[in-house]
């Protein structure tokens, strides 16, 4: 595995967090994202490694260059933009939220993340990847 990736922690029963999953990785050719889902015990040594409670599965999270010693841990609205910037194409063009505080964007992503269950479904088991993800899956 090459250095400079970034890791994308989900929550791996989410409907939501299932369908980013499934929207990043055929927009994401050349392998830059890899995944683990926040209740693996891969994502959750990643958590508390950042000092992060492992039982609190309510946020999207990004570690920028987790490889690297530059690693940077970024949550919820932050972890959602530099995703959709990082895919690029027209995706690129969220980046015009970044002009709003990052409090008030973090609200709006709170909000979707209280009803993320009643809105898209939670599964009974973790989203599994298909043979020629699995690569790009960490902790499987």
């Amino acid at each position: 595995m090459d250095t400079g990736h970034h890791l994308i922690l989900f929550d791996g029963v989410c409907g939501l967090c299932t369908r980013l999953t499934r929207f990043v990785l055929p927009r994401d050719p050349g392998g830059i994202f890899h995944f683990a889902s926040l209740q693996s015990p891969y994502g959750r040594a990643v958590l508390q490694q950042y000092g992060k409670n492992p039982d609190d599965l309510d946020t999207l999270v990004v570690v920028r260059d987790y490889a690297t010693a530059d690693a940077r841990f970024l949550t919820k609205s932050q972890a959602a933009l530099t995703v959709l910037e990082t895919i690029g194409g027209i995706w690129r063009s969220v980046a015009v939220f970044r002009i709003l505080p990052v409090s008030w964007l973090d609200r709006i992503y709170d909000v979707i993340a209280r009803y993320r269950y009643r809105v898209f479904g939670k599964h009974e088991i973790c989203f599994m990847p298909s043979p020629e993800e699995r690569s790009r899956f960490l902790g499987l």
